[in-house]
């Protein structure tokens, strides 16, 4: 399973991208605009130590003006991925991107049946949101593992993207799912190392430790 980081926060990628944490970034608008930074320049900017794919997405809502953008955002580094909404426009903007040569990020999908017709436009990735369907009662969780049944049906090479990952339980069972990518908030990432029992083990030893009046260095 591979880890993307979903941030524009270009120190936060650098941490965990010196752990090996870092397979990939997905960008958004919104974090774009957290970040208070010109999206070319901090989009070149990861992709400068970044080797896996870097989504930059369009913010056009017409077919043509999301291809012109996605081939102007595709110029910043070979690696970047061009990420398109899941509109009738997005997937025509997807269909011309990936005969291209482009890798292409189809992004707020709901749906299985809007998960089928990314993977027919030749969507690189298909990008699920967990956490936005559980905000509606509605088990994200399940989407991505309907999506990773019909995908092995019919030989799709679509990469299942999860998306608005929220809590730990949402990272570990979509590595259980078979979801390709994981992508989350490096707080997220950096919380997956935590356990409760982990902590207790810990400060028992460091009692112990310390009744031994001992030092390694």
């Amino acid at each position: 399973m591979r880890f993307f980081v979903d941030t524009a926060d270009v120190d936060a990628i650098r941490e965990l991208h010196d752990l090996g944490m870092v397979d990939g970034v997905t960008t958004n608008p919104s974090l774009i605009m957290k970040s208070g930074r010109d999206i070319i320049e901090v989009t070149r900017e990861i992709c400068s130590f970044v080797e896996g794919p870097v989504s930059a997405e369009v913010v056009a809502l017409n077919a043509e003006d999301m291809i012109k953008e996605g081939r102007k955002l595709a110029e910043i580094a070979e690696n970047i991925a061009v990420k398109v909404p899941l509109t009738w426009d997005g997937l025509k903007a997807c269909k011309v991107l990936s005969e291209e040569g482009k890798m292409v990020n189809v992004t707020l999908c709901f749906s299985i049946n809007q998960a089928l017709l990314a993977a027919k436009a030749g969507a690189t990735f298909i990008s699920p949101f967990i956490g936005r369907l559980d905000d509606i009662n509605i088990d994200g969780l399940e989407l991505i593992s309907d999506i990773r049944q019909v995908y092995d049906n019919y030989g799709f090479e679509t990469n299942i993207l999860a998306a608005s990952i929220r809590t730990l339980n949402h990272a570990s069972q979509c590595a259980l799912i078979g979801a390709d990518v994981m992508t989350a908030p490096p707080s997220v990432i950096k919380a997956m190392a935590g356990h409760v029992l982990t902590d207790k083990g810990m400060d028992q030893f460091m009692k112990d430790w310390a009744k031994t009046g001992q030092k390694i260095l």
